[in-house]
C-alpha cells in the first residue's frame, strides 16, 4: 500500500492549471490558479498511512488537538441530547465545521515535513499564517451550517410532517417525535450538504496556511481537485465518514486519535493533489 511520494508524483498526470498569479484588472482582487494533480484510486490509503506516521512522531501536540476536538463534540452532543432533531443537527454541524478544526493539525504536519518544532504552541501559529483566509473560509462553512438549519426545519415541517422541537423541549427534553423514516430523510439532507463541504474543503485549509491563498481560490482548487480525482475522492470521503463514525461510536474517546490522524492525512492529500 505504501508508495513513496516521488513515485506518486511520477505517476501523476496533471490537470491543466496556470500556477501563475493573474489579475483581472488593476484594483480588483487577484485570482490564483493552482496546478491540480491526478492521483490513483487507492491514494487516500497512503494519506492515512503517512498521517499515522505523523501521529506517532508528533504525539502530544496532535493528541491535545484531538482531545479538544473530542470535547467540542461532547458539548454539542450534550446540548442536542434532548431531542433526536437536535442530536442529528449537532452531529451534522460538527461535520460541517470539521475542516476548520484541522488547522492546527495541518500546521503540525507542515512543520514536521519542514523539520521545524512541532509543539502545541507552534501548532497555533497556523491560525496566524493567513487569518483573513481562514476567517473567510470559516464564514463559508458557517453559512452552509445556517442554510442546513433552515432547510432542515422546512424539511421536517413541510416534507416529513414532523415538528421542530419547541424551546422547552430543547432545554429540558421531551419525547422524540421523529420516526425512523423521518430521521433517515433528515440525515440524508444533511449528508448532501456535508458532501458539498467535503468538495470545497479537500485542500482548502492547507492551501490557505501554506501558500496564503484566499478562501475563494482555495475553494476553487478543492472543487477542481475533487472533480479531477472523483474515484479517489469518493474513497477519501468514505474513509472520513467511517473514521468519524468510529469516533462517535466510542463516545468520542476514539476521536482523540481519529481527529489528528485525519488532520495529518489532509495535509498529505494537499501535498499530492496540488502541484
Amino acid at each position: 500500500m505504501r508508495n513513496t511520494r516521488s513515485s506518486c508524483e511520477a505517476e501523476a498526470s496533471f490537470v491543466s492549471g496556470d500556477a501563475m498569479t493573474t489579475s483581472v484588472s488593476a484594483g480588483k482582487p487577484v485570482t490564483r490558479h493552482f496546478e491540480i494533480r491526478r492521483v490513483p484510486l487507492r491514494q487516500p490509503l497512503e494519506w492515512l498511512d503517512r498521517g499515522w506516521t505523523d501521529l506517532k512522531e508528533i504525539r502530544t501536540a496532535g493528541l491535545a488537538h484531538g482531545a479538544l476536538i473530542a470535547i467540542l463534540g461532547a458539548v454539542l452532543l450534550m446540548l442536542g441530547s434532548t431531542h433526536l432533531y437536535l442530536t442529528a443537527a449537532a452531529v451534522t454541524s460538527y461535520l460541517l465545521v470539521g475542516p476548520v478544526m484541522t488547522t492546527g493539525l495541518c500546521e503540525l504536519a507542515r512543520r514536521r515535513e519542514a523539520k521545524e518544532p512541532v509543539g502545541f504552541d507552534e501548532s497555533l501559529r497556523g491560525l496566524t499564517r493567513n487569518p483573513d483566509g481562514l476567517v473567510h473560509f470559516g464564514g463559508v462553512l458557517a453559512l452552509i451550517a445556517v442554510v442546513w438549519f433552515v432547510l432542515s426545519a422546512v424539511l421536517l415541517q413541510s416534507v416529513l410532517n414532523a415538528s421542530v422541537p419547541s424551546l422547552a423541549v430543547a432545554l429540558w427534553g421531551g419525547a422524540a417525535e421523529m420516526s425512523a423514516g423521518q430521521l433517515l430523510g433528515y440525515v440524508g439532507c444533511g449528508a448532501i450538504l456535508a458532501g458539498m463541504v467535503f468538495a470545497v474543503s479537500v485542500v482548502s485549509v492547507p492551501l490557505i496556511i501554506d501558500r496564503h491563498a484566499g478562501a475563494s481560490d482555495a475553494i476553487r482548487a478543492s472543487l477542481r481537485a475533487t472533480a479531477a480525482n472523483l474515484p479517489a475522492m469518493l474513497l477519501w470521503a468514505a474513509l472520513i465518514v467511517a473514521m468519524t463514525a468510529l469516533g462517535f461510536l466510542t463516545l468520542l474517546v476514539g476521536m482523540v486519535i481519529v481527529a489528528p490522524l485525519l488532520g495529518y492525512a489532509t495535509w498529505h492529500a494537499y501535498r499530492d493533489l496540488i502541484g
